[in-house]
């Protein structure tokens, strides 16, 4: 008697190419960010990266275009990861209150991840540019807090919601500096929420000028 086929793929089947190639990119960028942590992206070297990912400097040629390229993507990866993180901590039916603040607590919890701040706000900066560093950051965590202002103050708004988003990420990314270089982390974090409630607090309230 036949038994019923199993198409489930089995546990030693091979790997299809796509799946070696999203292997073999994942290994580059996790030996890349080990090394761009341990070294710096100046005294890492291609190579390098190829050795401690167990491949060869043409499988990095062939996903990245160059040494920067490949320290643009590590920085995005990161990026996206504190955005995931953030957007976990905060589910649809919280209030946009609640969101905000929980949202501030997850980005300053996310960024205690070992080499991140270093990654994202000295390295990245320095290597790539303010400009592309910011704009990586927008497409990320900086969305998830323009978004969140947005919310929260909608229509009652007395500000302009984007510039209130660029200076108070900028508040956010000086607290996580101060926390990696040894601050401590529950002050400044109840600092930061302080301030989130503050901003939530006046920026509805329309200003008088002289």
């Amino acid at each position: 008697m036949k038994t019923p086929k199993d198409d489930r793929p089995s546990a030693h089947a091979p790997r299809s190419n796509r799946e070696r190639t999203e292997a073999t990119r994942h290994a580059l960028l996790e030996a890349a960010r080990g090394l761009f942590v341990e070294k710096g992206y100046g005294d890492t070297s291609t190579p390098e990266v190829s050795v401690a990912a167990g491949t060869t400097r043409g499988a990095l040629y062939h996903h990245f275009i160059d040494k920067r390229d490949l320290f643009r993507q590590v920085l995005q990866r990161e990026s996206q990861a504190v955005r995931e993180d953030i957007l976990a901590a905060t589910p649809p039916d919280l209030s946009p209150r609640a969101a905000l603040i929980l949202g501030a607590q997850a980005y300053l919890r996310a960024m205690t991840m070992p080499g991140r701040t270093r990654l994202l706000l000295i390295d990245g900066p320095a290597v790539l540019g303010l400009s592309d560093a910011i704009a990586i950051d927008d497409a990320h965590a900086g969305d998830t807090l323009h978004e969140g202002l947005a919310a929260a103050l909608g229509e009652r708004a007395d500000v302009d919601i984007a510039s209130l988003a660029t200076l108070l990420s900028a508040a956010f990314d000086r607290a996580a500096l101060e926390i990696d270089a040894g601050a401590d982390a529950q002050r400044v974090g109840e600092a930061m929420v302080w301030l989130v409630e503050r901003v939530l607090a006046e920026g509805g309230k329309r200003t008088k000028t002289k």
